[in-house]
């Protein structure tokens, strides 16, 4: 399974990277209106989002509407040797992020820690979805790790270009369930009755 995971991370990552930025930036635009139309989010008052990064859906817009409506945004940063992330409050992203774990921008370690308890809503990236709520990452694990361990209440919300998504991901036990994936086309959500057992950007 583990090849073809890889394989597939490779081949949906490579198609991604094809898309135009024109494009990608329009398809992002559209995804960010699916997400805030969202009753569930619009009415979260402290959301955890990935700050996006090469041709991921792009979240800037995203992250600078909610502080603009007064929402408490928090972002990840990388424990590399933990295996894990910490959530940071932010207030304005161009002066509170910086290049992190592989170039991502992340916040900056001054900033306030966020309790993932209190998180409503976590908005994440990833390389392959499905139409059944399954995600595959990166291959590091960390957001995996931080929806079972740290946030298991928060609303998991996927967002990614329709090219990303397979009829079926190989999923294995630590592979956390989203509650919805938002595309430029559609706004799926699933029954997530379970969270898998544990097992970072993944």
């Amino acid at each position: 399974m583990a090849e073809e995971r890889t394989a597939l991370r490779a081949n949906i990552l490579a198609a991604r990277n094809r898309l135009p930025a024109e494009e990608r930036q329009q398809k992002s635009r559209i995804i960010t209106e699916r997400l805030l139309a969202l009753p569930e989010f619009s009415a979260s008052r402290s959301v955890f989002a990935y700050v996006s990064f090469r041709s991921e859906v792009e979240t800037l817009d995203l992250i600078a509407h909610c502080l603009k409506k007064g929402v408490a945004v928090s972002v990840p940063l990388t424990l590399v040797e933990e295996h894990r992330l910490l959530a940071h409050a932010i207030t304005d992203p161009s002066r509170d992020l910086a290049p992190g774990y592989c170039g991502i921008p992340e916040p900056l370690t001054t900033l306030p820690l966020v309790d993932p308890a209190s998180i409503e809503v976590a908005v994440v990236p990833g390389s392959v979805f499905d139409t059944r709520g399954g995600r595959l990452g990166y291959g590091g694990g960390y957001y995996d790790r931080f929806l079972h361990n740290a946030a298991p209440q928060a609303l998991r919300i996927g967002l990614a270009f329709d090219l990303q998504v397979v009829g079926a991901v190989p999923l294995e036990s630590h592979d956390q369930q989203l509650d919805y994936l938002i595309t430029e086309t559609r706004t799926l959500r699933f029954g997530r009755t379970t969270v898998c057992a544990e097992k970072p950007r993944s």
